[in-house]
């Protein structure tokens, strides 16, 4: 990354759902700034992605606060003081939040709602940056998806991610509270979860591949997507944050090139010597809220902030694999969200 960020510097920052993955990426990025207090929420709810040894090494650099924000008095006690509330927490799983509506409700429009309510009360200057999804757009009427594009999700998901950005422009609206939302597109790197694959595609071919397994495409594997590095992500995320210029707009990160699931599936292949391809029917689950083709354009991002993605895929997949290959034992565990009770800093369940 090249920027300085130096208006972090002195700064407090808290992000929710920091032990996540893109989460604990931009809190090791804050804390290798320097002179940078960082408060980490994370619920560790099993199976969302929150894993301790994401900040390996940065432990005795944050503060962690093992809580769910959902919860008034929690939240109402984090944020006062904050200078900057990276809101990151909340389920990303589609098919999820079709099994499990209400839960879905709960962390995506619930939580959301009580972060806004205890900043209007308790820190109205803080400024929050804000993840949505791509998702938002439902299945593309062209392509690149611009901003502009109407809104039609085809899940529960889709329809809470957009409710909550639609809560942080109404409170920027009526109450100046500083918001920024930013919807991420397949954002893949080191720290994510791979024990299911219920959170995008990406992180479980790379476990197939990585194993010898076999990668499922559903159809011809012929969809397209933009996939995104994290350290670009949060990037985006930082420069969001520091420019006024962003407040109470919403920006897609869209990535380089679009590339198919397929020519994915071939490059992790080339990349580890291992594993297979095979073509599988859609699961009528999935089948009824596919977005078939969709990727965004990133232009309003980097006319408004100067942002545009970096990393090439290739090398990105790379780093990507390498991490894993080293870190497995930490990733590979369906449990691995568990924080042993010796490490445990509890605030709320």
């Amino acid at each position: 990354m090249s920027q300085s960020f130096s208006e972090y510097k002195g700064r407090s920052v808290l992000i929710t759902g920091g032990l996540g993955f893109i989460g604990s990426n931009l809190a090791r990025k804050l804390v290798a700034l320097g002179d940078v207090e960082v408060f980490i929420v994370d619920a560790l709810l099993p199976g969302q992605g929150g894993n301790p040894h994401n900040i390996h090494g940065i432990e005795d650099r944050v503060t962690l606060h093992t809580a769910n924000m959902a919860n008034d008095w929690v939240i109402n006690h984090l944020v006062g003081g904050i200078d900057y509330i990276f809101n990151l927490a909340g389920n990303v799983s589609h098919l999820d939040s079709m099994v499990d509506p209400q839960a879905d409700l709960e962390m995506n429009c619930t939580a959301q709602l009580k972060l806004l309510e205890a900043c209007r009360s308790f820190n109205p200057r803080a400024k929050i940056v804000f993840t949505s999804t791509r998702q938002v757009y439902g299945e593309p009427v062209y392509l690149p998806v611009d901003e502009q594009h109407r809104i039609a999700p085809l899940d529960v998901n889709g329809i809470h991610k957009r409710a909550a950005e639609l809560y942080h422009q109404l409170y920027h609206r009526v109450y100046g509270t500083r918001t920024v939302c930013l919807r991420l597109t397949n954002t893949y790197g080191p720290r994510q979860l791979l024990h299911h694959n219920r959170q995008g595609f990406i992180a479980w071919f790379i476990r197939q591949a990585i194993d010898g397994g076999v990668i499922e495409l559903f159809g011809d594997g012929k969809q397209k997507r933009d996939l995104v590095y994290v350290y670009d992500v949060v990037e985006a995320i930082l420069q969001a944050g520091a420019s006024e210029a962003a407040d109470g707009k919403i920006f897609n990160l869209g990535g380089q090139q679009p590339v198919s699931l397929l020519e994915i599936a071939r490059e992790l292949i080339r990349l580890t010597g291992k594993g297979s391809i095979k073509s599988t029917p859609f699961p009528p689950e999935r089948r009824l809220i596919d977005i078939g083709k969709l990727y965004a354009t990133y232009q309003k991002l980097e006319s408004v902030l100067g942002w545009r993605p970096r990393m090439p895929l290739r090398e990105g997949l790379a780093h990507t694999i390498e991490f894993y290959r080293e870190n497995r034992q930490h990733y590979w565990n369906p449990h691995a969200h568990t924080l042993p009770r010796s490490e445990a800093t509890a605030t709320g369940d």
